[in-house]
């Protein structure tokens, strides 16, 4: 099993890949996903435990299904 810091890690790191395949800013990503732009850079710098509400939020706006933010 996965330890919370390795989770938060493989979070940030899809995160920021997906946004910027994309080509959203994190402002962009934050009003898709009807979020604050704090909490995007929190979660891109491992410093955020979202909800699964908001992940759900996020991969929606990113259009990925949301097991894919959290794959290492």
């Amino acid at each position: 099993m996965a330890k919370r810091s390795e989770i938060r890690a493989a979070l940030a790191k899809n995160v920021r890949r997906l946004r910027m395949a994309k080509g959203l800013s994190q402002d962009a990503l934050a009003a898709d996903a009807n979020q604050h732009q704090g909490l995007i850079s929190e979660i891109e710098n491992g410093r955020a435990n979202p909800e699964l509400d908001t992940l759900g939020k996020i991969a929606a706006a990113l259009g990925v299904h949301p097991g894919e933010l959290l794959d290492e």
